[in-house]
């Protein structure tokens, strides 16, 4: 049976909600119908956003619930196909609407870069999703469709061809502009109190296996490396990329989820690409040292005090829309057949506004829209997927027209590599 409506817009009056709820105003009004509607807690202000949003198609539909009511839960998930959700922390606000989701076979998506609780998520709730239908789909932002459907869209291509897969995957960060909002501040802060109350929290944390399927969670690779590298291909310095603890699991998950297209003995990691020479180095280590300082000051309280006083965004803050414009994001994924031979194969994945919020937005919403337009395409159960296991293809031609990322792909041929 029908239900009401195909997308509900989750937490649509915080700051990336109601940039998902504007993406969706411009591009799904008479011109390609979307049955979408907001919701929240508070009632004036998600009248008030219905109001204020310019659709073609006239004000939009809203819903009032509570994160921590689940009656209210139960009620809203039923009504609607995909649950979009921007609402976080999720560890501590999402995961009473997640079993809602899986109990009613409402697919969901978000842009969760908290990895315990997306494992707590998947363990509590996995084989209840397969038995009703439900695709939940976490990290469908930043955080971690430029990686996860990158590196599919490279092995993709490298397959079709040249009949081969890349072995071993490297993401280096060419150039970013950003900036934070108090609700990713308020997730990673969250993310830092939970390792350091509970050891086992730690653990999955650290362990960059910690997302793949039970009976599948280990591999070649080890721990995140927090140190200045030397990258042999690209012939730069590189240093910490601060979203590669969360970024690397998703990758690996993908390739157990399909089954290992990648091989068995895959290998990824991710870093910030700087020049060579001692002043890459030094540009490097200055980032890496940075990183490891705030990520200290902001783990002890009285220095986590001081950092939410005068220099981190509150809740509800954001970048300025001129920021968001300002913003853009250069990735390329290296990827080698032979790990130790010459040569390469290059994707390439931007984007044309900030990566944390412009663009974010314009993915969750085109996540959301293919889980509930494009069931044809999509082809998987119900379950927890990754964006490119659930997706794959299917989602790239979206983001390219509608979120302004871009993919490309090229060979490498100056070491003599593939051709």
């Amino acid at each position: 049976m029908q239900r009401e409506f195909e997308v509900l817009v989750w937490g649509a009056t915080g700051f990336t909600g109601r940039l998902v709820a504007e993406h969706l105003a411009k591009y799904y009004g008479d011109n390609r119908p979307l049955r979408w509607a907001v919701g929240g807690r508070n009632q004036a202000k998600v009248e008030r956003l219905s109001e204020e949003l310019d659709a073609p198609s006239g004000r939009i539909p809203f819903v009032i619930g509570d994160s921590h009511d689940r009656a209210s839960l139960d009620e809203i998930v039923r009504r609607t196909s995909v649950v979009c959700s921007t609402v976080g922390p999720y560890a501590r606000h999402g995961s009473e609407l997640v079993a809602a989701c899986v109990e009613h076979g409402t697919h969901y998506c978000d842009i969760s870069g908290e990895v315990q609780w997306m494992r707590e998520m998947i363990d509590r709730h996995e084989a209840a999703a397969r038995q009703s239908g439900a695709r939940i789909v976490h990290c469908c932002g930043f955080d971690s469709i430029p990686s996860d459907l990158g590196c599919f869209f490279l092995q993709q291509y490298v397959q079709a061809e040249h009949d081969a897969v890349c072995r071993h995957v490297q993401l280096r960060v060419r150039e970013m502009r950003g900036a934070f909002s108090g609700g990713t501040v308020a997730s990673l802060l969250h993310v830092l109190d939970e390792c350091r109350r509970d050891p086992r929290v730690r653990r999955i944390v650290e362990d960059p296996y910690a997302l793949n399927p039970a009976g599948m969670r280990e591999g070649p690779d080890g721990p995140d490396c927090p140190a200045v590298r030397w990258d042999h291909d690209l012939h730069a310095w590189t240093a910490p990329f601060v979203m590669a603890p969360i970024n690397t699991r998703v990758v690996r998950r993908t390739n157990a989820l399909l089954n290992y297209p990648y091989g068995r003995d895959f290998r990824y990691d991710e870093a910030v690409l700087k020049q060579g020479g001692p002043i890459g180095w030094a540009s490097a280590k200055s980032l890496s040292t940075g990183l490891k300082l705030f990520l200290a000051a902001a783990t002890a309280r009285p220095t986590r005090a001081i950092l939410r006083k005068w220099v981190l965004p509150s809740p509800g803050q954001g970048p300025s829309a001129a920021q968001r414009e300002n913003g853009f994001f250069r990735i390329q994924l290296v990827g080698k057949t032979d790990p130790d031979a010459p040569g390469h194969w290059s994707a390439f994945v931007s984007g044309e506004s900030d990566p944390g919020y412009g663009t974010t937005a314009g993915m969750l919403a085109e996540c959301a829209v293919c889980l509930a337009q494009d069931a044809d395409q999509v082809s998987v159960a119900g379950g927890f997927w990754t964006p490119a296991s659930c997706f794959g293809m299917t989602l790239v031609p979206r983001l390219e027209a509608r979120a302004g990322m871009r993919f490309t792909v090229q060979p490498d041929l100056s070491a003599g590599g593939p051709s």
